[in-house]
């Protein structure tokens, strides 16, 4: 059975560079939930985490069963916002921040796949925010990208010259919410080596 990894078969948009770049992202589906707090010390965060990958997981074993289609589970994604940007470059208010975490579906999972899988994650684990988690799709279109390596705390400067310095130049600005997409597991592995992609989308300025 050949195996969907959405790290190589959607490649453009689950990989980086060092340096910005501008992408063009298509409309894709994903299980979601939203939340405020900060991830350091909300037990709304860590739920919803579980709550998505114990759906996650119920979901891909159901499309092995009925679909006869294998995938690995995507990575965790996040989108933030705060009425305040300095919240996340400056002040760092971090019980201040909206989010909405995220894992990327394959094309061939649909709602009432999803609803399935949801009510068999909840009959085996029950998970706390489970009544949080939907399925949905989200187009983010163009966008400038690039790739932190390090710790999550040390992201904001990148986002400042994302903002101050890259989209200016390029007659750029911001349109819609800060996406960042966790490509290492942050429980296995040495802060400095944490690899993550920080996108926003944007749209030409004077729109």
């Amino acid at each position: 059975m050949q195996n969907y990894d959405v790290k190589k078969d959607l490649r453009s948009f689950y990989t980086a560079k060092k340096d910005f770049e501008v992408v063009d992202v298509p409309a894709l589906n994903f299980l979601m939930a939203d939340g405020e707090g900060s991830p350091n010390t909300s037990q709304l965060y860590k739920d919803v985490v579980q709550a998505l990958y114990a759906t996650a997981y119920a979901v891909r074993a159901l499309a092995v069963d009925q679909l006869g289609r294998k995938h690995t589970v995507g990575p965790l994604e996040g989108l933030w916002w705060s009425d305040d940007l300095s919240a996340f470059t400056t002040s760092r208010d971090e019980d201040s921040w909206r989010w909405r975490l995220m894992i990327v579906q394959p094309e061939w999972i649909t709602g009432e796949l999803f609803e399935e899988g949801l009510k068999r994650a909840i009959d085996k684990k029950d998970p706390a925010a489970a009544h949080r988690v939907r399925f949905d799709a989200f187009h983010e279109g163009r966008s400038v990208q690039v790739l932190h390596i390090g710790p999550y705390d040390q992201e904001a400067l990148t986002i400042a010259r994302m903002h101050d310095e890259y989209m200016p130049e390029h007659d750029l600005k911001p349109r819609g919410t800060h996406h960042e997409i966790y490509l290492s597991d942050a429980r296995r592995t040495d802060p400095a080596r944490l690899r993550t992609i920080l996108r926003q989308p944007v749209e030409p300025k004077g729109v």
